[in-house]
């Protein structure tokens, strides 16, 4: 039998040493995994250079797959864009596991993007996530449940939303005020100073 007997039409060998691209579902749910906002089919379709057309059946026969599976995510079309959400017959366990993890030990994502907030503030979490290098909206999310951080308004140019840390922030560091936050330089690169200018 030929070594390539029942590869999907177009999917080609890939030679030695170099990375096959992903499949185009692959491909779909490796970016909804990561995006903080609906992202519209046009965008996806550019991204993954593949027709708007064959990119908006392959969001719909997704969504409905994880439907028919009884997964505990959903991917839902909203705001003129598409976005992977937990679905409503499992709010119970999310609201508990937030909850009870209150009293957990903050995970070193959560330490990260707390301290982001706390030198960078007022931050919106695109800022965050580009400080960071990974999403961090789930971490956000958990951080304001534990009351760590808070909303501080919107930025005027992008209308995002801005995120401090809270005066429970300061009550379980001990601190009076910001001021009194541990020089962050010493612990920072050498060229850090350039890599916030390319950042702005």
């Amino acid at each position: 039998m030929s070594p390539d007997a029942g590869r999907p039409p177009g999917d080609a060998p890939v030679p030695a040493g170099e990375t096959a691209e992903p499949g185009l579902r692959a491909g779909l749910e490796a970016i909804l995994l990561v995006v903080d906002e609906p992202v519209a089919e046009v965008t996806l379709a550019q991204v993954l250079e593949r027709p708007s057309r064959e990119v908006a059946e392959a969001l719909r026969e997704l969504s409905a797959e994880y439907t028919a599976d009884g997964r505990g995510f959903d991917l839902r079309e909203v705001a003129g864009g598409w976005r992977l959400y937990t679905r409503a017959g499992c709010a119970a366990v999310v609201e508990r596991f937030v909850r009870d993890g209150q009293q957990a030990r903050l995970t070193q994502a959560a330490l990260e993007t707390l301290a982001v907030v706390a030198y960078r503030q007022p931050v919106s979490r695109a800022r965050v996530a580009a400080v960071r290098g990974v999403n961090s909206d789930g971490v956000m999310r958990t951080l304001a449940a534990r009351g760590l951080v808070e909303e501080a308004g919107t930025d005027p140019e992008s209308q995002a939303v801005l995120y401090r840390t809270s005066s429970y922030f300061l009550e379980r560091l001990g601190l009076r005020s910001l001021d009194e936050l541990p020089a962050l330089a010493p612990f920072l690169p050498d060229d850090v100073e350039n890599l916030e200018e390319h950042q702005k």
